[in-house]
């Protein structure tokens, strides 16, 4: 019996590109009754906008066996087998180690990672060009129990005010989920730690001014009903789904970029690989032009600098980490209270 499959034109800066596309019908999200071939048309459809966002970086492709309930798996090297329109940057990862990630560089190289069952895109904060210096500086809210959508949206625009304040222009996307992403570009000239001392300075004076509602506190234990500021996102290999990018969630939900005219009344769940399309046609990309006039971090390293002065010093990294110069104890603190 011979294997389903397809074939898809895809225009990129070379021309015309044939794709071959396996198991166009599989369903990847069986409730919104989506399929792969749908997936395909969908990168197609917000190409241009999708590669203004995640092109030229070194990219994640969280891959799917299945459909988006199944097994999964993350890809950061170039498979074996490759097109040459694939790309690929020699990355320094935090254990020291270097080796070759995945660069989308032209729609044609989306839908190839599609056809290898790609659903979730999470691009670096940096560019193919320059790695170890990132070009964003980015910022996780994200709603723990109690909280959702509607609680993240006015620390959002608190967020921005911080980041105004410290001569930096915000954007804002949908997580695709609860949540909601704030990004600032920035002149690539500092190192992931800098950069992640910046966001710590800006999430600290924004947990000041709004305490009750945000936290920094790394342990969930200590974060009880407010937004956490997701810090850690800022490190090296840390990514979040990438713009345009559709998430493994049963809407087919997309981490869509937004006005910050529309923040008020947005609903994340109507922002889907089915919608998305239409919306860019009527509305336009919000990013647009976003890295025409980056900002400098200054300001938030003077912060940090004030901060450490004042007893404040480097908050935890994440488990699989190195132990870094300055972190506190990885250790629970309610397992440490019991230790003492």
């Amino acid at each position: 019996m011979a294997r389903e499959e397809v074939r898809v034109s895809v225009e990129g800066p070379d021309g015309s590109r044939e794709v071959r596309i396996s198991s166009p019908s599989r369903l990847l999200w069986p409730e919104a009754g989506l399929t792969k071939l749908d997936l395909v048309q969908y990168m197609i459809d917000v190409g241009e906008s999708f590669l203004a966002a995640n092109g030229n970086r070194p990219i994640t492709l969280q891959r799917f066996s299945g459909d988006v309930d199944g097994e999964q798996f993350f890809s950061k090297n170039p498979p074996r087998g490759a097109p040459d329109f694939v790309g690929a940057v020699d990355v320094v990862y935090p254990s020291g180690r270097s080796h070759p990630q995945l660069v989308i560089d032209e729609i044609a190289a989306a839908v190839w990672a599609v056809q290898m069952n790609t659903v979730v895109f999470h691009p670096w904060a940096s560019g193919a060009g320059n790695p170890d210096n990132p070009d964003q500086l980015r910022i996780d809210l994200d709603p723990q129990p109690g909280t959702g959508f509607p609680d993240a949206v006015p620390v959002a625009r608190e967020l921005r005010k911080v980041l105004a304040e410290a001569g930096l222009t915000a954007f804002i996307k949908t997580s695709g989920n609860r949540g909601l992403h704030v990004f600032a570009p920035i002149e690539p000239v500092h190192e992931f730690l800098e950069v992640r001392h910046a966001v710590i300075a800006a999430a600290r004076e924004l947990e000041r001014r709004m305490p009750e509602k945000v936290t920094t506190a790394w342990w969930k234990e200590e974060r009880g009903t407010r937004i956490f500021l997701d810090f850690n996102q800022a490190n090296r290999d840390r990514t979040i789904a990438g713009a345009y990018s559709p998430r493994a969630l049963p809407a087919a939900t997309v981490s869509c970029p937004l006005g910050w005219d529309e923040l008020d009344g947005a609903d994340p769940q109507q922002f889907t690989v089915a919608t998305v399309p239409g919306r860019l046609k009527a509305v336009g990309d919000p990013w647009a032009g976003m890295h025409s006039r980056p900002g400098a971090i200054g300001v938030l390293l003077g912060w940090w600098e004030r901060d450490l002065a004042a007893g404040l010093g480097e908050l935890p990294f994440p488990p699989d980490f190195p132990k870094m110069p300055g972190e506190p104890p990885r250790v629970q603190p309610s397992r440490a209270r019991t230790k003492d």
